[in-house]
């Protein structure tokens, strides 16, 4: 399966790629910072070919849809990667093999092994051959940012978010409003925005936050 996505003129490359931290040293700890990277810059570069209408705050959640740990673990599985990891005794014991950490790792770490063997075209082709049709299945959100926010913390358990209204400008017929958006999970996060009504501050407020939540999973 894993001709599928490169054929490794340094087999040793891909070795390393598969190679869990629990093995000791050498790893694929370094290969799997800069397969993020690289991962990164071309979905966001497919994201923007195939959405040419779409918002900064919609390519991010579209993005994040695609490269978030189980998203990459669901590909690392059609690679078969689980069967190819060289884990410690121990993560073999509990079955690491099978963990969505563990197999979204050993993808990005396969990344930067691709693009280390044959260089950026070659890890370019591998990963617009994986993700072509993922991204022509994904959709635009139509969904306001308070609830796509909502929709997201619920997702994890995680405690619904507080809004206030810390102050009103102006006169009746022209008035704006102040609204923090705040989380307590799974990070302590809060946000400021004005608007022409309560409705619409706490809905740029909402995106505000909900952005920054997305960033920070794609950086973890």
């Amino acid at each position: 399966m894993l001709q599928r996505f490169h054929r490794f003129r340094d087999p040793s490359l891909a070795q390393l790629a598969l190679t869990h931290r629990s093995i000791g040293q050498p790893n694929n700890e370094r290969l799997e910072f800069l397969g993020d990277a690289l991962l990164g810059a071309v979905i966001a570069e497919m994201l923007y070919e195939a959405h040419p209408k779409a918002s900064e705050g919609e390519l991010s959640r579209l993005r994040a849809q695609l490269v978030n740990g189980q998203a990459l673990a669901v590909v690392a599985r059609e690679l078969a990667l689980g069967d190819a990891l060289k884990l410690g005794p121990g993560e073999l014991k509990s079955g690491g093999f099978r963990r969505d950490s563990i197999l979204a790792d050993a993808f990005e770490a396969l990344v930067a092994a691709v693009y280390l063997d044959d260089g950026f075209e070659a890890c370019r082709t591998a990963i617009r051959g994986v993700f072509q049709e993922r991204i022509a299945q994904l959709r635009r959100s139509s969904k306001d940012a308070k609830t796509r926010l909502q929709e997201w913390l619920q997702s994890g358990g995680w405690p619904l978010p507080l809004y206030e209204l810390t102050a009103s400008h102006g006169e009746d017929h022209a008035k704006t409003f102040d609204v923090s958006c705040a989380i307590s999970e799974p990070l302590p996060l809060r946000a400021d925005a004005t608007g022409g009504s309560r409705r619409a501050a706490e809905q740029d407020a909402a995106e505000i936050v909900l952005n920054q939540l997305l960033e920070q999973q794609r950086a973890s």
